[in-house]
Order: structure tokens, then C-alpha cells, then sequence
């Protein structure tokens, strides 16, 4: 009977398995593709770089209107964002700056819309 109990436990331990060869999702991409990745990125006007968390190898290009003052993301390629370290009151009526580039979707920021500050997030 404890057998029996055991042979579940002992299939599930089985599939977890580290030995070499089995874990294909952090194989790194083959060096050709990833030397085309990086040409086709550099020719965007960007750069591969980690983000996130999981260090996730993005493109990161410069958005054209990064730093231009906004008040709604309607302003910006991407988020208008809040200008420095302080934290503004969320429903205060503010301004922001267009944000730099797809990097700072990442970690803390408050976001404005419609002239309204917005509550502060953090992604990681």
C-alpha cells in the first residue's frame, strides 16, 4: 500500500527533472539569429537590452518625442509620465514628459492623463 502511495510522487518528482539536455526553454538562441536580431535593432536606431524581471532581450529604440512636456499619453509615442522622484497626488492636475523609450514600462511611474495625475504603478 505505501508503494502505491508513493508511485504518483515519484512520476511527478521524475518530470521536474534538471538533468542536462532537458530544459530546452533557456537554450540560447542560435548565434545567427541573434546577430540578425541585433542588426535589424541597430538599424531601428535601437539597442538589445534585458528588461523586465525575466531579463527578456527587447529592442529598445528611442521614442522621437521623449522629454517633450505632455498632459495626456495622446501627447506621446508612448506614456506621458510624471517628471522626477516626487510623487504628485493622484487627481492632481499636472504635466508630464513623454516618456524615453519601451524601458520605463518597467519599475515605478505615474502615469498623466487629461491633465490629471494618475496613481503611481510599478511593473517589474
Amino acid at each position: 500500500m505505501r508503494l502505491t502511495l508513493m508511485l504518483p510522487l515519484l512520476l511527478m518528482l521524475a518530470g521536474c527533472s534538471t538533468a542536462p539536455g532537458n530544459d530546452t526553454a533557456a537554450a540560447p538562441a542560435p548565434a545567427g539569429d541573434a546577430t540578425a536580431e541585433a542588426a535589424s535593432c541597430a538599424a531601428s536606431g535601437g539597442e538589445l537590452k534585458p528588461l523586465g524581471r525575466l531579463q527578456r532581450v527587447q529592442c529598445v529604440v528611442p521614442y522621437a518625442d521623449a522629454g517633450k512636456t505632455c498632459s495626456a499619453k495622446s501627447d506621446c509615442t508612448g506614456q506621458c509620465l510624471a517628471n522626477g522622484d516626487t510623487e504628485i497626488a493622484a487627481g492632481t492636475k499636472a504635466t508630464g514628459i513623454c516618456q524615453t523609450d519601451v524601458s520605463q514600462n518597467f519599475g515605478c511611474r505615474q502615469r498623466i492623463d487629461g491633465g490629471v495625475a494618475q496613481g503611481t504603478i510599478c511593473v517589474d
